[in-house]
C-alpha cells in the first residue's frame, strides 16, 4: 500500500501558465524549472508546458537532464557557466548562459567552442547578489558582441527582491535602473520573476521569468495562490496508520514537549522529516484528515507524525491525510513553520512518489 505521495496536477500547472500569459500578453514566457522544477519534476513540467518560449533552470546539469529527456526548447542557465568545459556544453546542447562577472567574461571570450552560444547579461540594480554593475554594461556588452563565440544581441536579466512587497519603493528603484541601463541596447530584456509577472506589469518587457506562480504558490509571504487565481499543482498525501486513544496529561513524541490537556483520539500519520516534511513543524500546524483540520501535535519523527483527532472523531487507519495542496494552501503551513512554501515543495524527498494527475 503506497502511503506518502505527491500528486502533481498538470491541469492546475497548464492554468496557471494560462493565468501568467493572460497577465503578461506582449511578453514572451521563461519557465523556471530549476530544482526539479520546485520539487514537481522538471521534465514532466517541461513536457506540458510546451507553449513556454523557454525553460529556466540554475546549474547546467539540471539543463542536461532536460535536453537527455527531449526538450528543444531554448534552455537559460541562470548562473551561468563557470568553466570552459561548462562552455562547450551549453554550445553542444545550445543553452543560453548569463553572464555575471568578469571571470565569465574571461571565459566565453577566450575559449574554443563549436558553435556560438546566446548570451545574456545579468545586471546588479540592488539586490546586491550577483550581477554587474550598470556602468559595466557598456564595457560587458562591446566585449561580447565583438567575440565570435556569441551569436546575436546580448539580452539583459535582473532581480526583484522585494516585488512581493507592495508599497516597497525599492521595486520601482530597479525598474527605473533597469530601464535607464538597458535603453541604449537592442537586445530583450528580463525583468519579471513570479511576483513582477502578478503585481508590476510596466515591469514585463520582453520575456517574463514566472517561477513559484506556475505551481499555484503566491510569492508573497501573507497570502495564498488561491486569491492569485492560481491552483496547487502539489498536493502531498499519506494515511493514517493507527489511531489511539490518549489520556490527558499523557505526551507524545520524542522528547514529551506535547502533553495532551483532555482525553483525544490521536492519529498517527506515515509522514516525517524523511519525506522532507519539516522537523521543526510546531505543535497546532494544520493537516487535514478526511477534510477537516486537525493540529500536528508532538515531534515530527523521521518516518511518523501525530495529530490530535478529538475526542469525538471516527477516523480509522487507512483514511487519507493532505499535508498540503488542495484544500490547505502550502503558504498557510508555511506560516505556522515559520518558513516559505517555496521550501516546503523543493524539499520533498524520493521517498515519497509523484503520481501524475492529468485529464
Amino acid at each position: 500500500m503506497l502511503t506518502a505521495k505527491a500528486e502533481i496536477d498538470l491541469n492546475a500547472l497548464q492554468h496557471n501558465f494560462n493565468v501568467i500569459k493572460q497577465l503578461s500578453p506582449r511578453s514572451k514566457i521563461v519557465a523556471v524549472v530549476k530544482g526539479n522544477a520546485y520539487g514537481h519534476c522538471a521534465t514532466t513540467v517541461a513536457k506540458t508546458l510546451s507553449a513556454a518560449d523557454a525553460f529556466a533552470v540554475a546549474r547546467i546539469e539540471e539543463a542536461v537532464t532536460l535536453r537527455q529527456a527531449g526538450i528543444t526548447h531554448p534552455i537559460i542557465l541562470l548562473e551561468g557557466c563557470f568553466c570552459a568545459a561548462d562552455l562547450n556544453t551549453a554550445a553542444e546542447f545550445k543553452f543560453q548562459p548569463v553572464i555575471h562577472h568578469a571571470g565569465q567574461l574571461a571565459d566565453i571570450l577566450s575559449t574554443t567552442l563549436a558553435s556560438p552560444l546566446k548570451v545574456w547579461l545579468k545586471i546588479d540594480t540592488g539586490m546586491h547578489r550577483i550581477g554587474i554593475y550598470p556602468e559595466q554594461v557598456a564595457h560587458y556588452v562591446s566585449q561580447l558582441t565583438s567575440s565570435k563565440n556569441v551569436i546575436g544581441e546580448v539580452g539583459f536579466v535582473s532581480h526583484f527582491y522585494q516585488a512581493d512587497e507592495l508599497s516597497s519603493a525599492t521595486t520601482l528603484e530597479q525598474l527605473t535602473r533597469f530601464s535607464a541601463t538597458t535603453a541604449p541596447f537592442p537586445g530583450e530584456k528580463s525583468l519579471s520573476n513570479s511576483a513582477g509577472v502578478l503585481y508590476w506589469s510596466d515591469a514585463h518587457f520582453d520575456w517574463v521569468r514566472p517561477g513559484i506562480a506556475l505551481y499555484g504558490i503566491s510569492p508573497r509571504a501573507e497570502s495564498n495562490g488561491i486569491d492569485e487565481g492560481l491552483l496547487p499543482v502539489m498536493t502531498l498525501k499519506s494515511q493514517l496508520i493507527a489511531v489511539r486513544e490518549h489520556k490527558a496529561g499523557e505526551t507524545i513524541g520524542y522528547g514529551g514537549h506535547w502533553v495532551a490537556e483532555r482525553d483525544t483520539r490521536i492519529g498517527v500519520v506515515a509522514m516525517g522529516y524523511g519525506d522532507g516534511y519539516p522537523r521543526m513543524a510546531p505543535a497546532g500546524t494544520p493537516v487535514l484528515v478526511n477534510g477537516r483540520k486537525v493540529a500536528l501535535v508532538g515531534r515530527v519523527s523521521m518516518d511518523m507524525m501525530t495529530v490530535d483527532l478529538g475526542p469525538a472523531s471516527h477516523d480509522q487507519a487507512g483514511d487519507e491525510v493532505i499535508l498540503w495542496g488542495n484544500g490547505l494552501p502550502a503558504e498557510e503551513v508555511a506560516r505556522h513553520i515559520g518558513t516559505i512554501a517555496y521550501e516546503l515543495v523543493i524539499k520533498i524527498t524520493n521517498r515519497v512518489q509523484r503520481q501524475i494527475i492529468s485529464t
